[in-house]
C-alpha cells in the first residue's frame, strides 16, 4: 500500500498510470481507501486504469467508473457498466458491483 501512496501522490502524476491486480498483497479491506486514491489521482490530473479480479475492489468503485472487456469470435469490445440497464437498477437498488460480477452480470467477463 506505501509503494501505491507514493506513486499516487507524485507531484507530477503521469498522463495514463496503469495498475494490474492491486489486490494482490493487500488486506481486501484496504481496497475502498485504494480505490478513493485511484479516484483522487484522475481529479489530480492523471488518468487511471486498472485491471482486477477483486469483487472487493469493484465493491468500492463508482457504476461509471467500471469497463470490462469481452472476446468473442477473436474480436474484443469495451463494455461500459453504466451502459447496462441491468447493472444500472441492481447498483440503484443497493447491490454491489463486486457481487454482481461474481453472480455472471457482467456479459462475457466470465472465461467458462
Amino acid at each position: 500500500m506505501f509503494a501505491y501512496m507514493v506513486l499516487l501522490h507524485d507531484p507530477k502524476p503521469h498522463p495514463l498510470l496503469c495498475i494490474e491486480e492491486p489486490e494482490n498483497q493487500l488486506y481486501p479491506r484496504l481496497m475502498e481507501e485504494l480505490a478513493e486514491e485511484f479516484r483522487g489521482y484522475a481529479a489530480w490530473g492523471g488518468q487511471v486504469m486498472v485491471s482486477t479480479h477483486s469483487p472487493d475492489l469493484l465493491n468500492a468503485v463508482k457504476l461509471e467508473e467500471v469497463f470490462w472487456l469481452a472476446k468473442r469470435n477473436g474480436v474484443s469490445t469495451i463494455h461500459r457498466a453504466s451502459g447496462n440497464e441491468q447493472l444500472v437498477r441492481y447498483v440503484k437498488d443497493g447491490e454491489k458491483m463486486g457481487y454482481l460480477w461474481k453472480e455472471g452480470f457482467f456479459d462475457g467477463a466470465d472465461p467458462s
